[in-house]
């Protein structure tokens, strides 16, 4: 047989007995983590780009 067969027979293996997929609810529950994290960073960076931003023009309008 030559390596890559092998590699892939032994790769299907792997996956099918050896790794232990999440179940669907701690799936969806870490879909969720994710979502509110990225919303939350989201919210940070936009008020902190909005607050730089008004800063910077009120320095600018003061010179």
């Amino acid at each position: 047989m030559s390596k890559a067969k092998i590699f892939i027979q032994n790769l299907i293996q792997e996956v099918r007995y050896k790794i232990t997929w999440p179940s669907y609810y701690r799936l969806q529950g870490s879909a969720m983590l994710v979502l509110v994290a990225s919303l939350i960073f989201a919210l940070l960076i936009g008020l902190m780009d909005w607050s730089l931003k008004k800063a910077f023009v009120w320095f600018y309008n003061a010179f």
